[in-house]
């Protein structure tokens, strides 16, 4: 017997309310539509004099990134018309808008991650939002742990390229209706992390005497928030994975829908677990210690990056 279903959108998705407990519902919710996302750029534009051209993702523990900002006008999430709230350690949960080297910016003190609940429309939001308001460059930032056997806790990987395990599974913010104000209905992902700001931020990094601890490479992303088996550490590297993280690429996948250029780093935390004869065990903790201790270089790397885009 079919079961019964409800809650049809406009988009197709559809809800089962005998199924699915209420606090759940918000999850299978269509994605947020474009007046959504303007409502929230409005509030932020009238409350503002900025006018922001590049955005910031914090990952966690680099939220001091913000700390770096002059001017500072900041907005509390759940202030903001459509904002979820961060739940994570590490993720402080505020916009943040100023100058930066002369450059206006606006920050995202703490990111949304789908392991928490959020659909991947609602993890995105954020990046829409930062389209409305005239960003045309995103730098997201994240700690990560590295597969590469050559990379040493407290390295910055450069991303050039990402492995999208979650899309491969259909778990996309593309998914559904797509609303060509946005962008194309089939974005291109082959350039996703912009060679010229990759050149800069590697130039940058020479500059400011972090060479000696920046790699280039290749981020994957899980779903979490679980860390890797050793069989599935072992499977990301021969898929030419050289660190992994649970974050980071829907935003990447919904800057390029809207046209935005992208600069990903990693900030690798910690080593991966490939040999059945370790005992190490990857934790949380672990992941915001090392952060505070490389948080600083980070910082400078970027605030230097600033001023070359």
């Amino acid at each position: 017997m079919a079961l019964p279903l409800h809650g049809d959108c406009e988009y197709g998705w559809r809800r089962c309310k005998c199924l699915i407990p209420a606090s759940k519902v918000e999850q299978f919710n269509c994605r947020s539509s474009y007046d959504d996302c303007k409502k929230a750029a409005d509030w932020l534009l009238y409350r503002t004099k900025q006018r922001p051209k590049v955005a910031i993702i914090c990952g966690s523990g680099l939220g001091g990134l913000a700390e770096l900002i002059d001017d500072k006008t900041i907005f509390p999430y759940e202030d903001i018309p459509g904002f979820p709230t961060s739940t994570v350690a590490g993720h402080a949960g505020q916009l943040v808008f100023g100058t930066l080297q002369g450059q206006e910016c606006v920050c995202m003190q703490g990111r949304f991650h789908f392991y928490e609940g959020y659909s991947m429309e609602t993890v995105t939001f954020p990046v829409r939002v930062f389209s409305l308001l005239g960003v045309e460059t995103l730098i997201v930032t994240n700690a990560a742990g590295g597969l590469n056997a050559s990379y040493r806790v407290g390295d910055i990987m450069v991303i050039k390229d990402h492995i999208n395990l979650p899309g491969f599974s259909g778990q996309s913010p593309l998914v559904g209706h797509n609303d060509d104000r946005f962008g194309v209905r089939f974005p291109c992902m082959s350039d996703a992390y912009d060679r010229n700001l990759r050149a800069l931020a590697i130039e940058a990094a020479h500059e400011q005497k972090c060479g000696s601890f920046l790699q280039e490479g290749v981020y994957c992303m899980v779903a979490g928030p679980t860390y890797e088996t050793i069989a599935e550490s072992n499977l990301l590297k021969k898929l030419g994975a050289d660190a992994v993280g649970m974050s980071t690429v829907p935003e990447v996948v919904v800057a390029r829908h809207c046209g935005l250029r992208v600069l990903g780093l990693s900030l690798i935390t910690n080593k991966v677990v490939t040999d059945y004869d370790s005992n190490e065990k990857a934790n949380h903790e672990e992941v915001l210690a090392t952060t505070s201790l490389r948080a600083q270089d980070l910082q400078r790397l970027v605030r230097h990056l600033i001023t070359k885009i």
